[in-house]
């Protein structure tokens, strides 16, 4: 414990972004960078608790304590071996996760939580630099091949511990490049690419191999693909959307928000110079209030939008920890994102009765609800228009996308229509495992990358009879049924 009265002495602080009218020029990641000698006091503010409850609040069990001492000692090597101990991309969760780490940090009781994120993206990022990640290449193969379907964190967690461990692991996506919703889901505003890309670098000097637009089930039969590999990984995610199935629905202009982000995305990586749908001087509609919906607000702002409006269901949350989600448990609040931020409105407890337009939107009709009795209950005579040219909904999504590739690999779904798995994380299909979202639900990234760790734990086990790797989760309880 580096300051015993870190906590009492220094208040939280938090990185600056940068100025919103600077920040909506371009689509650079929107912070500053954070001095060292604040974040070394930030690290400080750890109270080296004898039950350090932010372990239970990261699903991957990352060491915090221990990497808040050596930040503030200014020990970066060792706080970097101490994170990837327990993480393979600090540098994605240090920039995607809601950080549930924090709401269950000891600190939080009376006070500010500790800013755990920011040490950890701070520690990885001083790694990059100075050459502390290098690649962790085995020193025996084991003659045994894997393959991962899906490339998003899940997926890449998965195949980088099986190659660590000497297996031959081949990650096979459907898109044109390697990421999945890391990729082209998340604006670059929020994680430039470049953090992927010298990631994958590594990955490919361990010996993974990277086998782009195919799409299993067409291009390749999971028969073919079960001849070629010992083991099979489905890591798809959670990749079917929910929809809105109100009058006008049909009326064009009403895009999923995976129809929208990814083309802002290729622009960035200089594949067209405007993005397929482009909502320059246009009114926006984003049905969704989480941060897929606020992706989508960030990114039409950037294109420069005429006015953009968010609309979520469920009431305004509160602004502090409300009694019915008591530490250390991760509170609906109301939050600010960066995005929010840069402009645009929003809606608390409204639902869409219908689209109004003759073959492209014009306008949406909402009404005001109430949540009572468990369901939302409209409020009669609160009904109004709002000029829509653009729509898009970020609803979630409802489970991985049946097909092809879950026809061909005969695999149980549990009640949700997620692939089922046994405690091994194996399907009903011996020798084909399932990690993150595709047997979980939609989740968060620090989800996916403890379920694809702990799966590769179990499928080395299955191919070598024991693993020395690390299980951070057990699957989700859900039976494997027929």
């Amino acid at each position: 414990m580096g300051d015993p009265r870190g906590f009492i002495t220094t208040q939280r602080e938090t990185p600056t972004r940068r100025g919103v009218v600077v920040r909506l020029k371009d689509w650079n990641e929107v912070y500053e960078e954070f001095p060292v000698e604040s974040l070394t006091k930030q690290a400080g503010r750890c109270m080296d608790c004898g039950i350090p409850f932010c372990h239970n609040g990261c699903p991957l069990g990352n060491l915090i304590p221990e990497w808040n001492d050596l930040v503030m000692r200014q020990e970066w090597q060792s706080a970097s071996e101490r994170l990837h101990a327990t993480n393979n991309f600090p540098e994605f969760t240090g920039r995607l996760c809601p950080a549930p780490c924090e709401t269950a940090c000891v600190v939080g009781i009376s006070g500010d939580p500790v800013t755990i994120k920011n040490v950890e993206v701070s520690i990885i990022d001083r790694a990059w630099n100075d050459g502390f990640v290098l690649p962790q290449i085995p020193d025996r193969v084991t003659g045994k091949t894997v393959a991962v379907i899906g490339s998003g964190p899940a997926g890449l967690a998965t195949a980088q511990q099986l190659a660590r461990v000497g297996h031959t692991v081949a990650v096979y996506e459907r898109a044109d490049r390697i990421g999945g919703l890391l990729r082209y889901g998340i604006p670059e505003f929020k994680m430039e690419k470049r953090h992927i890309d010298r990631r994958l670098e590594q990955m490919e000097a361990e010996g993974v191999k990277f086998r782009t637009n195919v799409n299993v089930g067409t291009d390749i039969t999971v028969e073919e693909l079960r001849s070629k590999y010992d083991a099979v990984v489905i890591a798809v995610g959670a990749t079917a959307w929910r929809d809105l199935e109100v009058p006008g629905r049909e009326l064009s202009g009403i895009h999923q928000a995976m129809e929208y982000l990814p083309g802002a995305n290729r622009v960035q990586e200089g594949d067209f110079e405007q993005a397929p749908i482009d909502v320059a001087g246009q009114h926006v509609i984003v049905i969704g209030g989480g941060d897929t919906g606020a992706d989508c607000l960030g990114t039409a702002l950037r294109q420069g939008a005429a006015s953009v409006t968010q609309l979520e269901i469920m009431p305004t949350p509160p602004n502090a920890r409300p009694d019915y989600a008591p530490w250390p448990t991760y509170p609906m609040v109301y939050r600010v994102s960066s995005a929010h931020e840069e402009g645009g409105e929003r809606e608390f407890a409204v639902s869409t009765q219908r689209f109004i337009g003759t073959d492209k939107v014009e306008a949406i009709e909402l009404i005001t609800v109430e949540f009572k009795d468990g369901a939302f209950v409209p409020v009669e005579g609160s009904e109004r228009i709002l000029p829509a040219d653009a729509v898009f909904l970020a609803m979630g999504f409802v489970g991985p996308e049946h097909g092809s590739l879950i026809d061909q690999f005969d695999v149980a779904l549990d009640p949700r229509g997620n692939v089922a798995r046994d405690a091994s994380y194996m399907t009903n299909q011996d020798g084909v495992f399932v990690a993150g979202d595709a047997g979980r639900g939609q989740s968060l990234i620090v989800w996916a990358i403890a379920e694809g760790r702990s799966a590769a734990a179990h499928v080395d086990r299955f191919l070598m009879g024991e693993s020395n790797l690390p299980v951070a989760i057990p699957p989700t309880a859900r039976p494997v049924t027929a």
